[in-house]
């Protein structure tokens, strides 16, 4: 029998025949016992279809189901910056930036307009602050980037602060004689001959075999320059260039960098001590003849420059050693950024089949803190 063409009143209905059937001596009990089976199966299908409409009622009630006015589309992400100078297309078309000096490409990859200089590859950028940390002075050095000269006062001589009492006289207007350092930028060069085989290489490879040949040689002479602005001052300030303090010395005794650590100013905290590499030499020597008794360099970093005099090489009056605060006494700006600048000349070595690179960058360098620094001289 199907259940299911029959109405709940028939079903029921039939129900109740069957129980009467149940008492007649020649009734199918498994028959029955199936068909009864079939009609509870049939009501609870009916229960369960009827459960699921009046789900759907509520639903439709609280206004799901209605028809939106659009529908959303899936919103495209555009690559960030970081993500653009990582790319393998953008660091191809800065590697042929670099070769022409040609920027459409490069540029056109960029989601920002950038105006003035290209962003370079992050891996370059890493590069170029690699080779100012390994270069142990210009890493010290404190970094600006302002645009043309730059102008940075210093106090020639002034009254210390006093304590006033409230109601007491007023205190007399501070004698304050002020100095200006100003700092113009220079171009800092230097060149290398690559071959034909390495101005093909493509891409990172390329970029990473030129910025590791030109970035440290150019960290290296703004450190020399900067010893020789050091050596150059006088012990005395004048309005355009602050005081270096001097001592002298003919020997590389365990006491002297603390002679010349008491020299610095108070504002001069974080002092280390440069040397050419053979001075080092000396000063281990009168360590070990004193069985190391004491520490020659107090405890400070030290600092090799071999663009300074050895202590064996110096003659009378030549600096073989400085101790001083970089930090505080020094300041190296860069206008166009700290990013290096290239040319090619791919005809003068033609014929050699090599070309000449030249890389460029232009950074002011200057002291400008009195008796940050103090130079030993013999």
């Amino acid at each position: 029998m199907n259940f299911k063409d029959m109405t709940i009143e028939e079903i029921e209905a039939r129900k109740a025949e069957i129980l009467t059937e149940l008492d007649a001596p020649e009734a199918d009990l498994d028959a029955l016992e199936e068909e009864m089976r079939g009609i509870k199966a049939e009501l609870e299908n009916r229960k369960a279809e009827e459960a699921k409409k009046v789900e759907i009622r509520k639903q439709v009630a609280a206004g799901e189901g209605e028809v939106k006015e659009s529908v959303p589309t899936e919103e495209r992400k555009l690559p960030t910056m970081e993500e653009i100078r990582n790319s393998k297309e953008y660091i191809d078309a800065y590697a042929e930036y670099v070769k022409t000096g040609k920027d459409e490409e490069v540029r056109a990859l960029l989601t920002e307009n950038v105006s003035g200089t290209v962003p370079v590859p992050e891996f370059v950028y890493d590069i170029v602050k690699t080779a100012w940390d390994r270069e142990g002075i210009t890493s010290r050095i404190r970094r600006v980037a302002m645009k043309g000269n730059l102008k940075v006062g210093f106090e020639i001589s002034g009254d210390d602060a006093v304590i006033h009492t409230e109601g007491a006289a007023a205190i007399d207007p501070e004698n304050l004689v002020l100095g200006v350092v100003e700092l113009v930028p220079q171009s800092i060069k230097k060149v290398v001959q690559i071959s034909d085989e390495a101005y093909d290489l493509r891409g990172e490879a390329f970029l990473r075999y030129l910025y590791d040949e030109l970035t440290y040689r150019i960290a290296k002479k703004i450190a020399d320059t900067m010893i020789a602005k050091i050596e150059a001052c006088g012990t005395v300030s004048t309005t355009t260039c602050p005081s270096v303090a001097k001592i002298t010395s003919t020997t590389a005794s365990l006491g002297l960098v603390a002679s010349a650590i008491a020299q610095l100013s108070d504002e001069a905290a974080n002092p280390v001590v440069i040397m050419n590499k053979l001075t080092y030499a000396n000063f281990k020597a009168a360590q070990y003849d004193a069985n190391f008794a004491a520490d020659p360099f107090e405890g400070l970093d030290v600092i090799f420059n071999n663009s300074m005099k050895a202590f064996s090489a110096a003659t009378t009056g030549e600096t073989w050693l400085i101790v001083g605060d970089l930090d505080h006494g020094a300041i190296a700006n860069f206008p166009n950024g700290e990013g290096i600048d290239f040319k090619f000349d791919e005809l003068t070595l033609k014929k050699q089949d090599l070309i000449e690179v030249l890389g460029r960058e232009y950074v002011a360098l200057g002291v400008v803190a009195p008796k940050a620094f103090c130079k030993v001289a013999k």
